[in-house]
């Protein structure tokens, strides 16, 4: 049956204007972004099916591009309502960052950055900016490739943080293996970076290396 020929109440769009977007199972969530099923499936027999295939919303969302625009049922098109989709998210969450209230621990900081990095096959260098009330005015991806000497340049660092001016920052890069463990390269560009800042007065507040899962803290392990 089609799901327009549901009950009102359980047709998926209805529900969320109904009893808002909690109600919903990320099933019925999804399949709203689908918007129409495929023959013999419905958009949310079509949405179970791929969470099964993919084993979670996650591996759905970052699976390979290729394999899931080959996968029936999903194509580019809503290969890229998918994208969209999860982008925006991020994005809400950037903003709720950028300019709100100063960081007065560091959990908020660790969702953030955690969400934007933890999913990429590739390791990238980031800062956080702060003013001198500790609140976030932006955050940007500098560097990608391995992090060490070669790869991660103080000057641009600096650079870019005047350019914000920034009191302060948050350095943060990501593991791709998933282990979060700071390696001696991270420690030793960290010190590299502290002491090139420290030059125009911008402190480091704290180093973050994201893994799956996890999300490590140069300044809770003392080694700031």
């Amino acid at each position: 049956m089609a799901i327009r020929d549901w009950p009102e109440g359980e047709r998926p769009r209805e529900k969320l204007l109904q009893l808002g977007p909690v109600a919903l199972t990320e099933a019925e969530l999804l399949a709203i972004l689908l918007r129409e099923g495929v023959r013999g499936q419905s958009a949310i027999d079509l949405a179970r099916g791929l969470l099964v295939r993919f084993e979670s919303l996650r591996g759905l969302l970052t699976a390979d591009r290729d394999v899931l625009c080959e996968t029936r049922g999903v194509g580019p098109a809503r290969y890229a309502v998918l994208q969209a989709a999860l982008e925006l998210a991020r994005r809400h969450y950037q903003e709720l960052m950028v300019c709100g209230a100063a960081l007065v621990n560091s959990r908020a900081t660790r969702e953030f950055v955690h969400m934007r990095l933890r999913d990429l096959k590739y390791e990238v260098f980031c800062c956080l900016f702060l003013d001198n009330r500790h609140r976030v005015t932006a955050f940007e991806e500098l560097f990608k490739g391995t992090i060490d000497g070669a790869t991660v340049h103080p000057r641009e660092v600096v650079k870019r943080a005047l350019a914000r001016n920034a009191a302060a920052v948050i350095l943060v890069h990501n593991h791709p293996s998933g282990v979060a463990e700071p390696s001696q390269a991270d420690e030793l560009i960290t010190r590299r970076l502290k002491e090139a800042l420290a030059l125009v007065d911008i402190r480091v507040l704290d180093h973050l290396v994201v893994g799956d899962g996890v999300c490590e803290s140069f300044a809770e392990r003392g080694l700031l």
